[in-house]
């Protein structure tokens, strides 16, 4: 694939965030309800951790740190937060809305050694959207980025992809087979993965951990 072909990704949302500001449609989210939906989908990732026991979270693709106003208003203390985003305009936002947090302004493909290990990553939204790449190189994309994270992740790692049980494709997103994606994780990542698909939206969230559950 082309270097940067998917930087096209990247300008989209930063037009939608001009277009609409710091909301739900600037982050490309058609409401807010389904938004949350999402938010507690993700951090469902996170097990075997007590109320006390601090984990350490990445909001890979954090955008305007929708997630971490979710962790707040919810009353969940035990995390400990890092945003990352390869768009410096979000990544300005975010710093300029919550300066108590770390922020990291990085693309993983042009400096993986950049990247920190945290106890999760949550990928809410970051393959979502194909916009103009074709699915070839969108998965491989998906690939890629999955390979340079997944290492850095001491537990568990959560992303979202569009489904393929829907009544119409749209051209601009990513549907992604389940059985190119189960194919993938096995043989690249973990044979330890969640797939959920009942949370009533049209794609599915997926879990991958380092290791089965205990017990």
């Amino acid at each position: 694939m082309e270097e940067k072909k998917y930087s096209a990704i990247v300008k989209h949302y930063e037009k939608c965030l001009a277009k609409h500001g710091d909301s739900h449609l600037g982050v490309d989210w058609p409401n807010v309800r389904d938004a949350q939906k999402r938010y507690s989908v993700m951090l469902d990732v996170i097990r075997g951790a007590s109320s006390t026991e601090m984990v350490s979270l990445l909001d890979f693709g954090c955008g305007a740190s929708h997630l971490y106003e979710y962790l707040k208003k919810a009353g969940i203390d035990h995390v400990e937060y890092t945003g990352l985003d390869s768009s410096p305009v979000f990544c300005q936002l975010s710093k300029d809305k919550f300066p108590e947090n770390a922020y990291q302004c990085l693309d993983v493909l042009i400096e993986p050694g950049n990247l920190g290990v945290y106890d999760y990553v949550i990928m809410n939204g970051v393959f979502t959207e194909k916009r103009e790449l074709n699915f070839e190189d969108m998965f491989e994309y998906f690939k890629q980025v999955l390979r340079v994270v997944f290492p850095n992740v001491r537990h568990g790692l959560a992303f979202n992809v569009m489904s393929k049980a829907v009544d119409w494709e749209r051209e601009e997103l990513f549907h992604l087979p389940t059985d190119c994606l189960i194919s993938f994780l096995v043989d690249e990542l973990s044979r330890h993965f969640v797939i959920r698909n009942d949370y009533g939206l049209y794609e599915y969230t997926v879990y991958v951990y380092k290791d089965p559950v205990n017990g």
